[in-house]
């Protein structure tokens, strides 16, 4: 369970700086309560599908099924580290609907490899989706109100302790630590 937990931490990091640039231009309780749905919908979402996949692979791969969870968290811990350092992402001021809509759709697709790690690590494929969505929505709304307050320079250090965090989970995973 402590494994989910951190893998939740993780990947609600991108939620936590997206929210954080959605924040800066001021949220009011409609925005707040959509961006905080929408978000934790694909949090959740990705992770199941992702988890599924993972669990019927796991059985066919046996015991190489940690090693390739935890590569692939890791990878997706590299991937999450250079994407901010090489450009952070911006979120546009009060958006809309349909840009919320895609943009948590897109900071989710790293939860489906997430997912598909986990589903190799043989965790409850309901628990773990449920765990990572009430993670993200807490996170979500956290930087929102951390973006209102603040200012844009925590975003990017928040994409960067999310994508460490995966890399040390992987490492945990792969050597049997979790």
């Amino acid at each position: 369970m402590s494994g989910i937990i951190l893998v939740a931490i993780a990947v609600g990091f991108s939620n936590f700086a997206a929210a954080i640039g959605i924040g800066l231009s001021g949220v009011d309780a409609t925005l707040r309560v959509r961006v905080a749905l929408i978000f934790g919908f694909f949090e959740a979402a990705m992770p199941l599908v992702g988890l599924l996949v993972g669990h019927r692979v796991s059985t066919s791969i046996g015991s190489a099924a940690s090693y390739l969870g935890g590569g692939l968290l890791i990878i997706t811990g590299v991937y999450a580290v250079v994407r901010a350092r090489r450009a952070p992402d911006e979120i546009p001021a009060s958006p809309g609907l349909g840009r919320l809509v895609v943009t948590g759709a897109a900071l989710s697709i790293d939860n489906l490899v997430v997912g598909f790690a986990l589903g190799t690590y043989k965790v409850s494929i309901i628990v773990a989706a449920a765990v990572i969505a009430v993670v993200s929505v807490g996170m979500t709304l956290v930087g929102l109100e951390l973006g209102k307050r603040l200012g844009a320079s925590v975003e990017k250090w928040s994409a960067e302790i999310g994508g460490v965090v995966l890399i040390f989970v992987g490492i945990a995973i792969a050597s049997g630590i979790l």
